[in-house]
């Protein structure tokens, strides 16, 4: 099993706009094979940080969503509005990769 998080600060400006955006592609994220869960939440502290728990059945299940087509959408989409590109930390049986 994959996990995933995924955490973006967001221009408050765009706020609303990467809310609309994201809800669009966790629905199409969670029809995919492998996907377990896929979570988006905000920080208590920061109301412009986001940070997506995803769950997948196996590391080649992971990859094909980050090639899907939803997912180019979304990253065209969102990169506008965020402050600095999204940190995402990949963690299976206890070893963690950061891109």
């Amino acid at each position: 099993m994959i996990y995933v998080v995924a955490t973006t600060q967001v221009k408050s400006e765009c706020r609303e706009a990467f809310i609309k955006g994201a809800k669009d592609c966790i629905a199409e994220t969670r029809k995919e094979k492998g996907c377990l869960a896929y979570e988006s939440h905000t920080s208590i502290n920061d109301p412009n940080l986001f940070v997506v728990v995803e769950r997948w059945e196996s590391r080649e299940d992971l990859t094909a969503h980050a090639k899907a087509s939803h997912m180019k959408v979304w990253r065209e989409y969102s990169a506008p509005l965020k402050v600095s590109p999204t940190v995402i930390e990949i963690i299976s049986d206890g070893h963690v990769e950061t891109f």
